[in-house]
């Protein structure tokens, strides 16, 4: 009995070294490839007023819809100002933005952006005044009001001007205040959808798969290549937001399409790890034309009434270097693309273009999306 005792366990033993010494996958948690239904951030927008600019804000004379506020706010304040005439530089009209985090209760803050609409030179020393921030139906979620932080400056003089960043634009760090909260009950939700965010079918049912395999049942199925839904079992004894907590640490290993993504403006090119190439030949050659101006003065004979022509002289030079015929087979994969191109010896914008006859000749076998 003893002796099985020892055999079992290393025979245990050498599984659990072959599971170490297996190669590892890219797997990934669900939790960094899909979004939960609901749990999204919200945009709020806003229109105020900064304050206490040292001439550098906007002229009232320009921005009459600064002007407009500014007498807007004043009256609120029993100040009336309609017959005077405001001449001052010390206000900005300014829009607010800020994301309202999923599930913020009231009396969180939120950090928030603003940005000059007018004339404005500066934000730099400028305080925000109470500033409602409306979302999308309308409603105000949060009040903004707070110091900027401008990380921009500028400075000019008779002769000179010097600007550095964006001296129109600053940030209130917990600078909101949210007064209305997104209703949405998590908790007492039957089911709900994940979204992948980069929508595949492989991957998609290998996210259902792998929650169904941890719950012992058929809870989660694929609905197209982008949505998961997730239904909680009768037998499970949490809710909605336990069982995401369990389920959103499961891996699963995404499977993406071949995909070639070409920026022209930088030379970036990127490849995904399944891009493959039928049998090609490659051959690239650059072609350098060179055109030097030398003129020449022509000077009339001596004692005479002549005049110095300049003549243009124009050396046009032609060069072209060879290069040899490089063979890719079938079916390489992307290390050996990119070894065969790199012995080339091309230039990222040259590899764009072989790239794209590549394509052209029904080669390759993968998507390209130029940015």
């Amino acid at each position: 009995m003893r002796r099985a005792t020892y055999i079992f366990a290393f025979i245990a033993f050498v599984i659990g070294c072959l599971v170490l010494n297996a190669p590892a996958h890219a797997n990934s948690r669900i939790k960094d490839i899909a979004d939960v239904e609901g749990v999204r951030d919200n945009q709020l927008v806003g229109y105020g007023l900064v304050v206490g600019l040292d001439g550098t804000g906007d002229s009232l004379r320009n921005a009459a819809f600064t002007r407009q506020s500014l007498s807007a706010m004043l009256e609120r304040f029993d100040v009336n100002t309609r017959d005077a005439t405001l001449n001052t530089r010390n206000t900005a009209a300014v829009i607010v933005t800020a994301h309202l985090p999923p599930f913020a209760t009231q009396g969180t803050r939120v950090d928030i952006t603003v940005s000059a609409i007018g004339d404005a030179g500066s934000l730099q020393g400028g305080t925000l005044i109470a500033t409602p921030l409306i979302g999308a139906d309308g409603q105000v979620y949060a009040v903004g009001q707070g110091q900027l932080a401008v990380g921009g400056f500028a400075a000019q003089g008779e002769g000179a001007s010097v600007t550095r960043g964006v001296p129109t634009a600053g940030r209130i760090a917990n600078g909101a205040l949210v007064e209305r909260e997104m209703a949405f009950d998590l908790a007492g939700r039957s089911a709900i959808r994940l979204a992948l965010r980069n929508p595949d079918f492989t991957t998609a049912r290998r996210t259902a798969i792998a929650i169904n395999n941890y719950l012992g049942t058929e809870a989660a199925r694929a609905s197209d290549p982008a949505t998961v839904v997730l239904t909680r079992p009768d037998f499970y004894e949490g809710d909605m937001v336990a069982l995401l907590a369990e389920v959103e640490l499961l891996r699963v290993e995404p499977d993406l399409p071949a995909r070639v993504i070409i920026d022209e403006a930088t030379g970036t090119i990127v490849m995904g790890e399944n891009v493959r190439v039928s049998t090609v030949a490659i051959a690239q050659g650059n072609l350098t034309i060179s055109v030097t101006e030398s003129p020449v003065a022509s000077q009339p004979a001596p004692f005479t009434d002549g005049e110095t022509v300049v003549l243009p002289r124009t050396n046009v030079s032609v060069e072209e270097d060879m290069s040899q015929l490089g063979l890719l087979n079938e079916g390489v994969s992307l290390s050996d693309l990119v070894d065969g191109l790199n012995a080339l010896g091309v230039s990222p914008r040259d590899m764009i273009a072989i790239l794209q006859a590549i394509a052209a000749s029904g080669a390759l076998q993968a998507e390209i999306e130029v940015l």
